[in-house]
This record gives structure tokens, sequence and C-alpha cells, in this order.
């Protein structure tokens, strides 16, 4: 088996490069991996989405495996930005406790033990980007989490 690690926006994977030279030599139809691609990101358009392709070289059989989007690409399009702040004196955008919660819930590649800890990766990152949540600082934020103040939100 020959494994394939590409990353591609969903829903617009290429049989150019990195995708279409790599298939080449393996003998695999590349419009069929890009199709199947393709239809298996669509749901992740305007992100980057890493996808594995692995593929038998003597059947020519291939499987396509979709990873998680990293959680930068998800918080970049649950704000509605298109990248994060440089300085990070003014906000590069705003995320709702809400929507922070939901990006832990579907991050099933986080190190966090539990939703708490997988938010607060995610609120991790939003500092790093210069996001804000519920119109705070994504650091006060995680204060108020180490404090117990979004507990509530947390269990239901």
């Amino acid at each position: 088996m020959k494994t394939i690690d590409i990353i591609v926006e969903g829903g617009k994977a290429t049989a150019g490069q990195p995708l279409g030279p790599a298939l080449g030599p393996l003998g695999v139809n590349a419009g069929q991996v890009v199709a199947k691609i393709n239809e298996e990101t669509k749901a992740f358009s305007g992100m980057k989405v890493p996808v594995k392709v692995i593929v038998d070289p003597k059947t020519k059989q291939f499987t396509i495996e979709i990873g998680s989007p990293p959680t930068a690409e998800i918080i970049k399009k649950e704000a509605g930005i298109e990248k994060g702040a440089g300085n990070r004196e003014a906000p590069a955008g705003n995320l709702s406790m809400e929507k922070a919660i939901g990006i832990a819930k579907a991050k099933s590649n986080s190190l966090g033990k539990t939703l708490k800890d997988t938010l607060k990766e995610v609120l991790g990152s939003c500092v790093s980007m210069g996001v804000n949540v519920d119109g705070k600082k994504a650091k006060d934020v995680l204060k108020e989490i180490d404090e117990g103040k979004h507990d509530s939100q947390l269990k239901g």
C-alpha cells in the first residue's frame, strides 16, 4: 500500500499539484480520486482539509480518509474571517461561545480528555489568531473557563 498525504481546499481538489504527480506512477485514475475527494470534502468548502489517499498499486484500488480541518480553519469559517490578526491589537473577528463549544465537540483529533480541555485548545487558537469570544479577549474567556463560569454550557 502507498499512502499520499495532502491538504486540499474542501470540494476543490484537482488532478494538478500535488495529487496528480503522486498518483501518476501508481497507475490510478486521478479523475476518480479527485471526484471522490471533492465529494467527501464538499462540507468543508472554503477550509483546508487533510486527506489521505491509500492506493494498492497492484489492484489500482484506492481509499480516501478525510481528516478534521485544522482548528484555525474552522475558527476562520465560523467567525467569517479570512485570516487571523497579525498584530493582535484589533481583533480579527468574534466567535460566540456556542460556536467555540461546537468546534470543540467536532474536534475528533484533539488531545483534550474532556470537552472543557478541548474547548481550552480551541480558545488557545483564538488567542493566537486574535479572535475574541463573545466580545471578550479569548485569554480572558480561558480564565473564566478555569474559574468554572461556563461549566453549565459545557454540560448541555
